[in-house]
């Protein structure tokens, strides 16, 4: 073997550019030949004083030799080297595969067995097949995007599922740790840096076709109603300043991140959490204002049925609420009113199981005609008297801290001084100090405060733990049906914590205004997939977050064993390792393949005697 450069011209333009190949010289009936075995490309970057030592180092790679010093190589090129000898043994295998015998049996020597290249497929088979099921490599397709750039989208997409990270990281896993290459059959080696970037601007151009797409098709194989639609808003962070960003700007970080600038992405869901539509929009957005203008811009004007639309208490203010009523939207919504009532003896039960129980007791608005729906939580009932406690007793012993104080040198006495420093609790602990009556004596010789004294009042309707109200204008609706709608928002929540810690939303790196849009919806996208996923699997009982599901996943990984046979001659067998019971038990729930990729047996350096 030796290595060539040739100047060619290109086809297209007609210039002249330099190539490199991988040749060997064969004898044939007209004399000695050569024989391309590789292209190496025009981006051959070894120098030209190691391609003999490459070649040995290759050589002794299929022989199943390990000593690299031997060749004379450079240590930093070894990682080319294990690449080149790849792509060889897969070219070989390849032109082997027809005349391959149903069993191969051959003698091996046990003592000289290695393996090599150890590439991650779990995830990426899991992700890939259901991509496929979505048809969204056909989609990009029809898009216009060509081989390589389809290439790059899956691999943007399920990296950001399997390896959240930047465009700098997610190069080095598609290139040198995952095994996702083999399975679509590109080698991401080649794939550029920058080709990498420009990928998340050419999907996020096609936002609205691909969401158009996405919607219609989970809607189809999943057999999905849609009655529900869910809108909320989140917002991430930027690293940096990021001040050539328009809607970088600072607000309420929902990470309490308020030293960094903010930016917001709004999502609309259906019933079944699947996103519908999703926006991307500046960090101090007023989450009320922003109701009319998404839902008119993210849900699809063409739908005949109005969906019920399903909002927490941030999005309910009376002038959305008037606003969805105009415009023919039925609503479930979580009250802002603070006054709480509840009659056990009137409420239905609509869930119990172990601690938990839920009961609910409709109500009907005479003023507005809207149904209210006060519901109790024994788990909320719970939670929210273990905060009180909490803060009731840091609350007190600032009073005792302060009424001590009256007696003491240098603590604040004077009555207004007093009174002020009361406001201020009030203000720090709120959510307890209005169950509180606290009184402060005033000696009106000296101005200053004597005594302060408080006693905790007795609970009423409105400081009843556990009770919050919903209120719709669904009248039709019972009482389980009402509270079931309400838990989606649930459902909701559970995306953003996703697209946050699972899917890489967190923090923003980008500051270009475009390539920021992409990064997001780069992570809506792959939420897609995640949840398509996790849809079918908690069909079949399995009911996992994507963090547990990756887990599972991992450990599974395609290898190339090398083997030395009883002649000198060195097989390579490339294979994805068996899966385990908890992967295998996935890919059952899926209906996919065990084994992901072909596996791919070679012979190399075959003695003249044993193919006579």
């Amino acid at each position: 073997m030796f290595i060539r450069r040739t100047t060619i011209k290109s086809r297209a333009q007609g210039e002249p550019y330099v190539t490199h190949r991988l040749v060997e010289s064969i004898r044939t009936e007209q004399g000695v030949r050569q024989r391309t075995l590789l292209n190496l490309g025009r981006y051959f970057d070894l120098p030209k004083e190691q391609w003999p030592a490459l070649v040995i180092r290759l050589e002794q790679l299929l022989e199943g030799q390990g000593d690299l010093l031997g060749s004379g190589l450079d240590p930093m090129w070894e990682p080319l080297a294990e690449q080149i000898v790849a792509k060889l043994l897969h070219a070989r295998s390849r032109s082997e595969e027809d005349t391959q015998e149903p069993a191969d049996f051959q003698s091996v020597d046990l003592h000289r067995l290695d393996v090599l290249r150890p590439r991650s497929v779990g995830v990426e088979h899991v992700s890939l097949e259901v991509l496929r099921q979505l048809g969204l490599d056909d989609k990009l397709e029809a898009l216009g995007f060509n081989r390589p750039q389809r290439a790059a989208a899956i691999g943007t997409l399920i990296a950001r599922m399997a390896a959240p990270a930047s465009e700098l990281a997610t190069h080095a896993w598609l290139g040198e740790r995952s095994g996702l290459g083999e399975l679509i059959d590109f080698d991401f080696t080649k794939l550029s840096l920058t080709a990498l970037y420009r990928i998340g601007d050419q999907l996020y151009r096609h936002q609205a076709a691909l969401e158009e797409f996405l919607s219609q098709r989970e809607r189809s194989l999943f057999d999905l109603d849609e009655v529900i639609t869910l809108y909320d808003l989140t917002n991430t962070y930027f690293e940096g300043e990021a001040k050539a960003n328009s809607k970088a700007v600072r607000g309420n970080s929902k990470e309490k991140r308020s030293d960094c600038p903010l930016v917001t992405l709004a999502l609309v869901l259906n019933g079944s959490g699947f996103p519908k539509r999703s926006a991307v929009l500046p960090g101090n957005v007023s989450e009320p204002k922003t109701l009319a203008t998404m839902l008119e811009q993210l849900v699809d004007p063409k739908e005949t049925r109005r969906p019920t639309v399903v909002l927490d208490a941030g999005l309910a203010t009376e002038d959305n609420v008037a606003w969805l009523c105009e415009q023919g939207y039925a609503y479930v919504v979580v009250s802002r009113k603070r006054h709480r009532e509840f009659d056990p003896e009137q409420a239905v039960v609509v869930k119990e199981r172990e601690a938990l129980k839920v009961a609910v007791q409709r109500k009907v608005n005479e003023d507005s005609g809207e149904v209210e729906l006060y519901c109790h939580s024994s788990k909320r009932e719970a939670k929210e008297r273990g905060i009180d406690q909490h803060f009731a007793k840091n609350y007190e012993a600032a009073l005792r801290s302060l009424a001590e104080g009256l007696h003491k040198k240098r603590t604040v006495k004077r009555y207004p001084k007093v009174l002020e420093r009361l406001g201020r609790l009030k203000q720090t602990y709120a959510r307890v100090a209005r169950y509180y009556q606290v009184e402060v004596q005033e000696d009106p010789d000296t101005g200053l405060a004597s005594t302060i004294t408080w006693q905790r009042k007795t609970e009423t309707d409105d400081t009843f733990p556990g009770v919050y109200c919903l209120r719709t204008n669904q009248a039709d609706w019972d009482e389980a049906r009402l509270w079931r709608t309400y838990t989606m928002l649930t459902d909701l929540e559970a995306v953003f914590r996703s697209l946050k810690s699972e899917l890489g939303l967190r923090p923003v790196f980008h500051h270009k205004p475009q390539r920021v849009s992409a990064h997001l919806f780069i992570s809506v996208l792959a939420y897609h997939l995640v949840h398509s996923i996790r849809f079918q699997l908690k069909a079949d009982d399995i009911d996992q977050s994507w963090n547990g599901l990756r887990r599972a996943l991992s450990g599974q990984e395609r290898v190339t064993i090398e083997l030395k046979r009883k002649d000198g001659a060195t097989v390579h067998v490339r294979c994805s390792s068996r899966p385990e019971p908890r992967q295998q038990r996935i890919y059952d729930a899926l209906g996919i393949a065990t084994r992901p990729g072909r596996t791919e047996t070679t012979v190399t350096n075959i003695p003249p005697s044993a193919t006579m």
